[in-house]
């Protein structure tokens, strides 16, 4: 079993099962009984998560929550990277009309699995996509990822609509401003497309008919389970739909809090 470190929002609760158990309409392992001192039982959250690691970099995301997926250096880094971002993915869960209790999601992380990562993974970006994305989803289960996707892609729209154009650069003075990471953001939809064997191909900037048409391929995509089989049984471009969900949901969001923290 693998625990967060101590600290606040990290709790080490006993008697946890295993994750791999599945709820009605989330997916993985969503309840378990604990008991307390006194032998009374109570329902607690379990919220599953994978790492996607790498060399140098590691991913921890978790499993039905998609664009909830954060890196670092380490699995102890990534993870506490992940549950410092619970508060802030919260936002995107209620606007999606979908309960998220920050507290209560990251007080019973467990890791499901553990990928191998490739040179993506070190340079940044999700790449490998876990076993358990070839898990059968319900026409229930595949509607909320595709709402929780849309709603991080509206996300990212009206942060970006709302940020000053000039973005603060880095120490070094590097990083993008407001339109090149949203050209970037819109483009690499295009690659989130063909992981689902669609064949888009990349657009001008700004061109919102053709970035309307490839996210609508996507959602149907999510919707319809649109990849089945095991990860491995794919080509090498394609990915399960619930790892292209989560993707694209990653990609919009952790943007859209790039262009958050570098305000002027």
């Amino acid at each position: 079993m693998t625990k967060l470190p101590a600290g606040p929002g990290r709790a080490t609760a006993p008697g946890r099962v295993n994750l791999l158990r599945w709820a009605a309409d989330r997916g993985p392992a969503s309840r378990q009984t604990v008991r307390g001192p006194a032998g009374a039982a109570k329902m607690v959250p379990v919220t599953g998560v994978y790492l996607e690691a790498g060399k140098k970099r590691v991913f921890a995301c978790a499993v039905d929550w998609p664009g909830w997926c954060r890196s670092g250096r380490g699995e102890e880094q990534a993870l506490a990277a992940l549950a410092t971002a619970a508060s802030r993915y919260a936002v995107l869960a209620a606007l999606a009309s979908i309960p998220f209790d920050p507290v209560a999601e990251v007080d019973c992380i467990e890791i499901a699995e553990t990928v191998t990562g490739s040179s993506a993974t070190d340079f940044g970006a999700l790449d490998v996509a876990p076993a358990v994305d070839a898990e059968p989803v319900t026409a229930r289960q595949a509607e909320r990822l595709a709402v929780l996707v849309q709603t991080a892609w509206d996300y990212f729209e009206e942060t970006a609509a709302a940020s000053e154009p000039v973005l603060r650069t880095g120490p070094r003075g590097g990083g993008r401003d407001r339109n090149q990471i949203i050209e970037h953001v819109h483009e690499t939809e295009v690659l989130h497309a063909r992981m689902l064997g669609l064949k888009e191909r990349p657009f001008p900037a700004r061109d919102t008919a053709a970035l309307a048409r490839v996210r609508a391929g996507i959602l149907a995509g999510v919707r319809a389970g649109a990849v089945s089989g095991a990860p491995d049984d794919l080509g090498r471009s394609r990915r399960p739909a619930r790892f292209v969900a989560r993707r694209t949901a990653w990609h919009a969001i952790d943007h859209a809090w790039e262009i958050q923290d570098k305000q002027p």
